[in-house]
């Protein structure tokens, strides 16, 4: 009986015009809650990712061979991140931010200084960038969590790895 309950409510909402009602197990608040995490998660990416690709360029010094490099492999970890992010918003049935204007709006890094700092300045705000990505991935957990949304929880532990493990790394880089 509920399998046919199921279809006529889906044949209804298609039957008025467009698309089934998202019918996902997640009730509407929580997935409205989850894509907001979700676009601030988003925003810190890219406003991550431009910085790094800024200091990809703009290094300079004695450490520019290995920071280059550095730099080249975690912008491009940064910009593979974001497609799966912006997916999942868009999974949960709401439009995923893609303007600078909204991700200055939504994210909780500053952007790159307009002149370059020195070789580790950089590096020390890229810590400080991971950290911050970190720690928004790691505020939308007990949402995710209350809500069973296990695909969301994944995608945070999996960004979570990456960030803290990239903070790490950068970090040592600063130590005497």
């Amino acid at each position: 009986m509920a399998k046919s309950s199921s279809k006529s409510a889906a044949a209804a909402a298609t039957a008025k015009g467009g698309a089934p009602r998202i019918n996902i197990g997640i009730g509407d608040k929580d997935r409205a809650a989850i894509a907001q995490g979700l676009s601030r998660l988003l925003a810190d990416t890219y406003t991550l990712y431009l910085t790094t690709h800024n200091f990809h360029w703009n290094v300079t010094g004695p450490m520019f061979n290995s920071l280059h490099a550095m730099f080249m492999a975690q912008y491009t970890e940064l910009w593979n991140a974001v497609d799966p992010v912006a997916e999942r918003i868009r999974s949960l049935g709401h439009a995923a931010p893609g303007s600078y204007a909204e991700f200055g709006k939504l994210t909780s890094l500053a952007d790159a200084p307009v002149k370059p700092p020195h070789a580790l300045e950089m590096v020390r705000i890229l810590v400080e960038g991971h950290e911050a990505v970190a720690r928004t991935a790691r505020a939308l957990f007990p949402l995710a969590d209350k809500a069973g949304d296990e695909p969301t929880a994944d995608l945070l532990t999996q960004r979570l790895t990456v960030h803290e493990q990239t903070a790490w790394m950068l970090r040592s880089l600063l130590e005497d």
